[in-house]
C-alpha cells in the first residue's frame, strides 16, 4: 500500500510539473508580446525619459519658458473645470469657465500674451479665401473658434511636426513638447494642446475640452487619427 502510494504521488507530482510546463508555454507563446511591455515596465520604467526640447524663450518676461506659460495658462481650464458649452458670443469670448476645444487653444496662448484671435481676425481678413469654415462676410465673433479655421492659421504660421506617436521612442517622443498643438478633422474636429506631463511609455498627455468638461488625459486616449501637429515660431 505504502508503495501506491508512493508511485501515486511520483506520478501526481510529474503531472503537476508538465502541466505547469505546458500552461506556461501557452501563455508566454500567446502573451508574450504582453508580458515583455509588462517586464518593460516593471524593470526599466524608471529609466526612460524623454528629453525636453521645448523653446526657452520667455518673450513676456515672466521667468518662465512661453511653451510651458502655454501649458500653465490651458491647465487652468481643467483646474476650474470649464463646462463643455457650445455657444455664440458677441465680442467672440465665452465668459470664464464655459467654452470648446478651440478655447483652450486661444486661452493658453494668452499665457504667453499670444493674441490668437487679433492674429486670425487680420489673417482671415486678408486671406478669406484660404479657411474653410469662413462665410460670404468674415464674423469676428465665430471664425476664431471653429476647429477647421484654427488648422488652417496654425498651417500657414506656425512649424508642421510629426503626427506619428510611438511608445518609448525616445526619438519620436521628443518631437511632442510641451505647448504644442494638436488637430483631429476626420469623424471628430478637435484641438487639444500637448502638456508637459507623460505616461511611463513617454506619452504626452493633451489639455482638451469635450463634453462634460475640460480635461487632461492621455494623446493615446484619442481613437481618430491625428491630422496636424504644430509647434508656435517663439
Amino acid at each position: 500500500m505504502n508503495r501506491l502510494r508512493k508511485y501515486i504521488l511520483i506520478a501526481l507530482i510529474a503531472l503537476a510539473i508538465f502541466s505547469t510546463y505546458y500552461i506556461i508555454n501557452f501563455i508566454e507563446n500567446k502573451y508574450k508580446s504582453l508580458l515583455n511591455n509588462n517586464l518593460i515596465r516593471i524593470f526599466i520604467k524608471s529609466d526612460f525619459e524623454v528629453p525636453n526640447k521645448y523653446s526657452n524663450v520667455d518673450k513676456n518676461n515672466n521667468g518662465i519658458a512661453d511653451p510651458i506659460d502655454i501649458v500653465n495658462s490651458a491647465r487652468k481650464e481643467v483646474q476650474i473645470k470649464t463646462k463643455y458649452k457650445s455657444n455664440y458670443y458677441y465680442g467672440g469670448y465665452p465668459p470664464e469657465g464655459e467654452g470648446v476645444c478651440t478655447d483652450v487653444i486661444w486661452r493658453g496662448l494668452k499665457g504667453a500674451d499670444i493674441d490668437l484671435k487679433t492674429l486670425m481676425d487680420n489673417d482671415i481678413k486678408d486671406n478669406k479665401k484660404n479657411y474653410v469654415r469662413i462665410g460670404e462676410t468674415p464674423d469676428t465673433n465665430i471664425d476664431f473658434r471653429r476647429v477647421q479655421n484654427q488648422n488652417v492659421f496654425f498651417q500657414r504660421k506656425c512649424i508642421a511636426v510629426t503626427t506619428e506617436l510611438k511608445a518609448r521612442d525616445r526619438e519620436n517622443l521628443q518631437e511632442w513638447q510641451p505647448g504644442d498643438i494638436v488637430v483631429f478633422l476626420e469623424d471628430y474636429e478637435h484641438v487639444a494642446i500637448v502638456s508637459d506631463k507623460r505616461d511611463e511609455d513617454g506619452i504626452p498627455y493633451v489639455i482638451h475640452n469635450t463634453n462634460p468638461n475640460a480635461s487632461e488625459v492621455k494623446l493615446s486616449w484619442f481613437k481618430c487619427p491625428i491630422n496636424a501637429h504644430y509647434r508656435w515660431k517663439y
